[in-house]
């Protein structure tokens, strides 16, 4: 495929003008404690105070209003791993539109409830048969795709996550983001290079399930077979091809976390802050503290979402004294 067109600040500043009331101008919060350690602000992006629990609204709503009133009709279907999902279903009934979300059977129970609330139609498959079931529904009943973060109006409205942190502190100096399919990271580059191309973005990602270092190193994306991991948001199959595009002239580096780093990530969010981030969401601090990014200038570390198994908050919380 060519290259994915260019993203500017107008396209940005446009996209959020749109998402004004249908998603959140999300708080910009500093870590007294993280600021202290690396001596430069260190501040958190609370992506996951969005309606659904996560910075996903921004994407889907995007792709969702931009589509024609006849392809909404027909209905709209995803494929997730949660978050994205219930951000099409939430967006589809703001407009009235049928939603069908595939979801992999080892989802947390938490964002399939937060789905079917919202009142999607839920088909559950393996982690791997996800996107083959989606398309097969496409062909029989000729619903429209609104892809996790392949999709450049997806992009566009994940884009301005970094858009607001540029506006709020323009002095930001490094963006730390973590990256699944790459949704959110590709937006963030997209913005650092239309905006600000001085500053470092990094993205992190699980060890066991390493998609961007391998992407990167390939120059183009990489399957991987479906893993457990505390941070279930950050495992699809690939990179995306477009996301890829937008990501690898502008990061700066891959980061790769263990299960028990992403594990200290959430706690301490808890216990310095008291933010409840699911894990897929705390790998940016997770990273800062496990001492794997040196920030040059002032630090904004997007946490992208809070939807977490109450069982498995406890888990990795303990008590809190």
């Amino acid at each position: 495929m060519g290259q994915p067109p260019k993203i500017t600040r107008e396209d940005l500043e446009r996209t959020a003008a749109a998402l004004a009331g249908h998603a959140e101008r999300t708080p910009l919060v500093e870590s007294a404690e993280l600021s202290r350690r690396f001596g430069v602000p260190v501040r958190v992006k609370c992506e996951f105070l969005q309606p659904v629990g996560a910075f996903k609204q921004r994407g889907a709503y995007t792709a969702i209003a931009r589509l024609t009133p006849e392809q909404r009709a027909r209905g709209i279907i995803t494929y997730s791993s949660g978050n994205h999902g219930q951000a099409v279903a939430y967006v589809a009934k703001e407009f009235g539109a049928r939603a069908v979300i595939v979801v992999n059977d080892t989802a947390p129970a938490i964002k399939i409830e937060g789905m079917r609330r919202h009142g999607a139609e839920i088909v559950l498959v393996s982690r791997k048969d996800r996107e083959r079931r989606a398309h097969a529904l496409i062909d029989r009943e000729g619903l429209v795709l609104v892809a996790p973060y392949d999709n450049v109006d997806v992009v566009m409205g994940q884009g301005t996550c970094a858009l607001e942190i540029l506006q709020d502190q323009p002095e930001t100096g490094t963006i730390i983001t973590p990256i699944g399919g790459g949704g959110m990271l590709a937006g963030t580059c997209a913005a650092v290079a239309a905006i600000k191309p001085e500053v470092a973005v990094y993205g992190v990602e699980p060890a066991l399930s390493p998609k961007l270092t391998a992407a990167l190193a390939a120059g183009h994306p990489v399957p991987f077979d479906p893993v457990e991991t505390l941070a279930d948001g950050l495992v699809p199959t690939a990179t995306g091809e477009i996301t890829l595009a937008y990501i690898a002239p502008v990061i700066r580096q891959a980061i790769t976390l263990t299960e028990d780093e992403i594990a200290a990530g959430v706690r301490f969010l808890y216990r310095s802050m008291g933010l409840k981030v699911e894990p897929s969401g705390a790998t940016p601090v997770a990273a800062l503290i496990a001492g794997k990014i040196a920030p040059s200038g002032p630090v904004a570390c997007v946490l992208t979402g809070g939807n977490m198994d109450p069982a498995v908050f406890r888990r990795l919380v303990g008590s809190v004294g």
